[in-house]
């Protein structure tokens, strides 16, 4: 079975607002290695959205940093599964999962690879109410937001995590890395 891994950069607050997070090179590289080990991205249309706008090869060309650039082809090159009941349609080589969430994820899950990786908020959520998720990543950035959405606001039951790793980057930022006591 695949594993579901999720990653997140999160301000020392609790803000997991992309607009807060200072980003680097050291972070791209590592955001590279996390993509590499998974199959295909999970998205919400929110995190996809976003993500087309700012890394799809037609919408920054020029705009972004020279060292931002191995970051932009792999995730233009990446599968992408985007979770929507809105979007009439999606390309970037994506597709469309609707219907019953834990059902359509364990189906992904149950295809053979190397995994799959999930990003955003309220996406992420509802994949741990329903015990999906095989490991945690949250790279902790040392800056205090004061403002912006927070991980995991309303989840209904607390999960406990056991510590496999932790990185720390020259920028003084931490990535942990969880997974699930079960």
């Amino acid at each position: 079975m695949r594993p579901l891994r999720y990653s997140i950069n999160v301000t020392l607050d609790g803000c997991c607002d992309h607009r807060a997070i200072p980003a680097d090179e050291d972070l791209h590289r590592h955001h590279i290695g996390n993509l590499n080990q998974a199959d295909a991205l999970l998205l919400g249309r929110v995190t996809y959205e976003m993500m087309e706008a700012a890394w799809r090869p037609s919408a920054q060309t020029g705009a972004r940093p020279d060292w931002t650039e191995p970051f932009a082809r792999t995730i233009d090159a990446a599968k992408k599964y985007v979770v929507s009941s809105t979007l009439e349609r999606v390309d970037w080589n994506a597709e469309l999962v609707r219907g019953d969430l834990g059902q359509a994820v364990q189906q992904l899950k149950r295809e053979p690879g190397k995994g799959l990786f999930v990003g955003g908020v309220k996406l992420p959520l509802a994949l741990t109410e329903l015990g999906l998720i095989d490991e945690y990543e949250f790279v902790v950035q040392p800056r205090l937001a004061g403002r912006g959405p927070a991980l995991f606001a309303g989840l209904s039951k607390h999960v406990d995590l056991k510590l496999v790793s932790r990185l720390e980057f020259g920028s003084g930022a931490v990535a942990m890395r969880y997974e699930p006591r079960r």
